[in-house]
């Protein structure tokens, strides 16, 4: 990723636009930045009145982590619940809109995992031989 520009060259594409009349796009070719970038800074400092980078990136906190206690609850009240039924579920009840990978994310953070059933695990094909269950259940040689 690259780095963020120089303070230094900010302040002075800054200082020929605000101070100098020069038109941003003329300081971007002069100190050979983007236009883009020149005209970002001079948007910035006349909006904000700061010179300094806006930042990337950063923490976003959870949205789902202060309903943590209602999402235990549900779960110990519904194992067999689904995170799309309890996406719906929170949104409907809590009114807080989270995607299953969001619910899944936190679910791995918590240290709770969902197993499958061993009923509900998929027959076997019938060119792989039989599943080990059905190995038990076969007549051996007499």
């Amino acid at each position: 990723m690259p780095r963020a520009y120089s303070q230094d060259l900010r302040d002075r594409v800054i200082d020929a636009v605000v101070r100098g009349g020069e038109t941003r796009r003329s300081a971007s070719r002069r100190f050979g930045v983007s236009e883009a970038s020149a005209i970002k800074w001079v948007q910035r400092y006349e909006r904000v009145g700061d010179r300094r980078c806006a930042g990337t990136g950063g923490h976003r906190p959870s949205k789902v982590k202060p309903e943590r206690d209602w999402l235990l609850a549900v779960i110990a009240a519904e194992p067999d619940i689904t995170l799309a039924a309890l996406s719906a579920r929170l949104l409907a009840e809590r009114g807080v809109r989270a995607d299953t990978g969001m619910l899944s994310r936190f679910f791995v953070a918590e240290g709770i995992s969902f197993k499958k059933k061993r009923a509900a695990l998929r027959t076997g094909s019938a060119r792989r031989g039989p599943t080990p269950g059905e190995l038990e259940a076969l007549p051996g040689p007499a």
